[in-house]
């Protein structure tokens, strides 16, 4: 007959055997993603990334943790959301939504792998000195945004053939994208024989002060440079666009869905599932430095019929044969 305190000493014994061998057990990684913007919005750009993280075999919940920090459309929360990372130790920062979180990432750590998404050359955005060879502990993707302008314009003048003045809303916040997007705008703009006209907006109240110019203007459309913090207000803008009746061109496929006109640019849900394959590339023992920074590939043109009927405008077959979507 087994007496009691053998019986609680088995007991003892079986209790902490299974912990015992959790310990043993290797630790599930943990990376941390990086982004200016609020959730809302990004389903089909996390969607990607999870897919890319598929594709290297990671999934989240199974064997790793993201760790998310959103700045809600405070780009200056960044910095500090980035020490967070750093502080949780995260094995990778997965630095999403503009060159604002690749930089604060960058600026936090010098250790920490870091896999960015920018839409402007990153070698002119100071991020890495080459594009082949990035070296240090980042690398990453260029959505190439920026250097669609001369195509997003064509596509516009086919759905506004009457366009002979243009107003360009740039971020002067964003100093390098709104160089180079006035740069090309301009170029573009003078091949096409057009007039144009600059605003700029950095806060919601300017945007508000912009489109109020460009209602007194009557521009005959509106250019809108692809930017962070336009995207987070995406739904204003579209909105106002309505309002001051504009046909207005973007550069990512959300504001087409929130209601703008049309879209044009690189396919980001791709790019963000190349940004899983680097951080998952990266988790298995990868370099930064020997990952080559990633140019677009894939392109979409998005066109919402609905917002050109409101507008009084009839999308070419051209166009409706070209587009990736229509929007009803």
């Amino acid at each position: 007959m087994m007496k009691r305190r053998e019986f609680i000493s088995l007991l003892g014994g079986a209790a902490v055997w299974p912990l015992a061998a959790r310990a043993q057990q290797p630790s599930m990684p943990v990376i941390g993603y990086l982004n200016p913007q609020s959730p809302d919005g990004q389903t089909g750009r996390l969607r990607g990334f999870r897919q890319g993280l598929k594709e290297a075999g990671y999934v989240e919940g199974e064997n790793l943790a993201v760790e998310y920090r959103w700045a809600e459309g405070k780009v200056d929360r960044l910095p500090a959301l980035a020490a967070e990372l750093v502080r949780r130790q995260v094995a990778v920062i997965a630095a999403t939504g503009g060159p604002a979180s690749a930089h604060a990432a960058k600026a936090a750590t010098a250790t920490i792998p870091i896999v960015f998404l920018v839409a402007e050359d990153p070698v002119r955005l100071g991020l890495v000195t080459s594009l082949a060879r990035p070296r240090g502990n980042i690398t990453g993707s260029n959505f190439l945004n920026t250097e669609l302008t001369a195509k997003r314009l064509e596509l516009l003048r086919e759905l506004v053939p009457g366009m002979a003045r243009l107003a360009v809303l740039v971020n002067p916040a964003s100093a390098i994208n709104a160089e180079t997007t006035l740069r090309d705008a301009e170029a573009a703009a003078r091949a096409m024989s057009l007039q144009i006209e600059v605003h700029n907006a950095s806060t919601s109240r300017e945007i508000n002060l912009a489109f109020a110019n460009v209602g007194r203007g009557r521009p005959d459309a509106l250019f809108v440079s692809g930017d962070g913090f336009f995207l987070s207000r995406r739904v204003q803008m579209v909105n106002l666009a309505s309002r001051y009746a504009v046909p207005a061109t973007y550069a990512d496929r959300p504001f087409a869905e929130a209601g703008g006109l049309m879209s044009y640019g690189s396919n980001n849900e791709d790019a963000f599932r190349q940004a899983g394959v680097y951080v998952g590339r990266i988790l298995k023992g990868a370099k930064p430095a020997d990952l080559p920074i990633v140019q677009a590939s894939k392109f979409e043109l998005v066109i919402n019929a609905e917002t050109a009927r409101m507008l009084g405008l009839t999308v070419p077959d051209k166009l409706l044969a070209t587009a990736d979507e229509v929007i009803e």
